[in-house]
This record gives C-alpha cells, structure tokens and sequence, in this order.
C-alpha cells in the first residue's frame, strides 16, 4: 500500500479491522493492494470533530472512484467497534476497491499530534486527482528527499512554482488581512474546511489565491493542518518566514471551537 498522505502515527498499533473483523495475511494484502481513499481523524474521549464531514468526504470519493454511495451509518458501526473501550487514538477509514464491493479497513492508533514549527523544502509534484484522500500516489518519495535535505516535509508545486499543498497537511498563509489558502489543485482537509468556516466567524477574512514560490518571502507567516492539529511553518527552501506565534493563537482558538461529535 503507497499510503503517502500523511506520515507514520507514533509506534504501536492497536487494532486493525476489515469489515468488522481481524484480517488474515491474505485478506489484508487483497486489499491493501487495491486502488483506495481514506479519511483520517483524532478521537479524545470517545469522539471526533466533525464526524459528519468525514462520511461526507468517504461518500464523494466513493461515488467517484468506485461508483457507488457509502453507508454511512455501518461506516460509524465499524468505527466504534475497531475503537472498542480506547478513548483516545489516531484512526482512519479506508475504502478499497474489491472485485464484489468495497471493503472498510479500520486502524486504530495512539493518539498523534502534529509537530510545530516545520521546515519545507519545495518539491515540483501534484498529486493525481488531488482533491480524493486516496493511497496510490508518489508523493512520499519527496518528503523522504527532503527530510533527507534536513526539512520536515515537501511543500508540493506545480508549473511556475504555484504552491498546492505539503505530502501531509493544507498550507496556509498569513498577509495583512487574514489568511490565504492556495488555489491549486488539492485535497481541502477537514482541518482546512473547518478553519475555512470558523475564521471569519473570529473575525479573520479567509481567501483563495494563486501563491508561487516566489509570493512566500511577502506574507507574515505561514501554516499547516492535518487531522492531528495546526504547526507553524519556520522556513521554505532558504526562506525563513516571519514568526506567526500572535497569529497561530486565532488559528488555534478557532479550532479549538469547533465542537465534538459522538462517533
């Protein structure tokens, strides 16, 4: 399985599950060999921010790749069954393609968060069909090169350097305003929905623009989300941005705003 999305969750597996059960060998290679999409999430206490959107993302990616819709109420079934007594943990939900229909892989892991500040190194990739969760991509061949290079991860761009994504996280900026999310092929995370509706409830203005490589020296900051949280950003290539500490506060008061649903 090329899972690429996001990096290792911290050492120790808890559970894994296909379809309500433990996997043979066999079972577990059919599937993880397959075309997929996933979502991912953080559970504290025994839920989840916006479960919701979640099934929502499972569903669209669904009807897109394999044409067919989501049960979305056995999807939160399976969920509660891998999680069992854990209340805390990093999971996600996998759907893969089978010759008879989709199956729903299930892991469960310690919880995670993401760390702050990150360094990137660019690196010139988009991933294929952006906008799907899905597993079959070569993004993680960059962010071992630049880990390799001493960075955190990969700030991906496409022609003349406009910026979309990291192999990871959404990518925002700051300018005197608010905040600006690329616009560039992407996945829009839950995180970055999220904040995307949140913010200017805050009162910070939020919008879309073509950002390049070169745009990046002129902006007040920077920042990542994923599924385990916020991170400032420290530095892309040579460039060491502004410290956003006042301004990751909004972020991270938005965010924390944002209720918990009941798996």
């Amino acid at each position: 399985m090329q899972d690429d999305a996001e990096p290792e969750e911290p050492e120790g597996m808890t559970t894994i599950e296909i379809d309500g059960r433990p996997p043979d060998a066999s079972e577990l290679w059919d599937s993880v060999s397959s075309y997929g999409h996933f979502t991912a999430m953080q559970v504290r206490s025994g839920r989840a921010r916006e479960v919701g959107l979640h099934l929502r993302r499972l569903e669209a990616a669904n009807l897109e790749a394999f044409g067919v819709g989501l049960d979305a109420e056995r999807v939160r079934v399976l969920v509660r069954h891998a999680l069992g007594d854990a209340q805390d943990a990093s999971l996600r939900v996998y759907i893969f393609e089978t010759p008879a229909e989709p199956t729903t892989l299930v892991t469960v892991k310690p919880p995670g968060e993401m760390a702050t500040p990150q360094r990137l190194g660019s690196a010139r990739y988009q991933r294929p069909v952006a906008h799907i969760k899905h597993v079959t991509t070569d993004q993680g061949l960059y962010r071992r090169q630049a880990q390799r290079d001493g960075c955190d991860d990969a700030l991906l761009t496409g022609e003349h350097g406009i910026v979309s994504e990291t192999t990871f996280a959404n990518i925002g900026f700051f300018d005197g305003s608010g905040v600006v999310w690329p616009d560039a092929p992407l996945l829009r995370g839950i995180t970055m929905q999220l904040l995307e509706r949140m913010l200017p409830e805050a009162g910070v203005p939020t919008r879309r623009a073509a950002v390049s490589l070169a745009d990046i020296s002129s902006f007040w900051g920077a920042f990542l989300t994923n599924a385990r949280g916020i991170a400032a950003v420290s530095s892309v290539d040579a460039m060491i941005l502004p410290d956003g500490t006042a301004r990751m506060k909004a972020l991270h008061d938005a965010y924390a705003s944002v209720p918990w649903d009941t798996i």
